[in-house]
């Protein structure tokens, strides 16, 4: 997984409450074998509207989305996950996740933090009237910042340390790779061995 710190880009203000995961990416896209390729799936009801946020230019290229509470119910589904990360979103805001949908973002590298309902409506607002404007999402420090506005970012610890870190499952899984192999190497050889 690519190490997360500081990212700075455009947002999408997507003024939308109680997005499920069925809405991110229906379940028609998830038959793919692939991990990627899912941009094309994603919100692919709504954006057949073209007034649909992603659908306008001003938003084209934008890395974090700034969504309604309640983002990502439903069911678990590691496709909305990379759905969202292969149209280009490094970071989705709101002031809540569903838990399963929060754990599979965890996993996947696409960083989902709480901010306070305020900070989402300043922040939609500043991206409906000026798209051009970038903010920063500092992992660091836990905050988002544009202009004037610094406010908290809400991340679970052991999350925040994976994205520090750069450390997926199987990174982590690989940091005693010289114990799993003085492991097999003891054991009997009649057993199933791993690699």
């Amino acid at each position: 997984m690519e190490k997360f710190t500081v990212h700075t880009g455009r947002v999408v203000p997507l003024r939308r409450s109680n997005v499920d995961t069925d809405q991110i990416i229906p379940a028609e896209y998830l038959k793919r074998i692939s991990r990627h390729g899912f941009e094309d799936g994603l919100f692919s009801a709504w954006r057949k509207d073209p007034d649909f946020v992603l659908n306008r230019p001003e938003y084209a290229g934008a890395s974090i989305l700034v969504a309604g509470p309640d983002f990502g119910t439903g069911s678990s589904r590691e496709h909305a996950v990379w759905a969202l990360q292969d149209y280009g979103f490094k970071v989705v805001l709101s002031a809540r996740f569903a838990d399963i949908f929060r754990g599979n973002s965890g996993k996947g590298g696409l960083l989902t933090a709480v901010v306070a309902p305020e900070v989402i409506e300043r922040l939609q607002a500043i991206a409906e009237s000026e798209p051009a404007t970038a903010v920063t999402v500092d992992l660091v420090e836990r905050q988002v910042s544009v202009g004037d506005l610094v406010a908290a970012i809400e991340v679970d610890d052991y999350v925040r340390w994976r994205f520090l870190s750069g450390l997926d499952d199987i990174g982590i899984t690989l940091q005693h790779a010289d114990e799993i192999t003085r492991f097999e190497a003891a054991r009997p050889a009649f057993l199933p061995v791993t690699g």
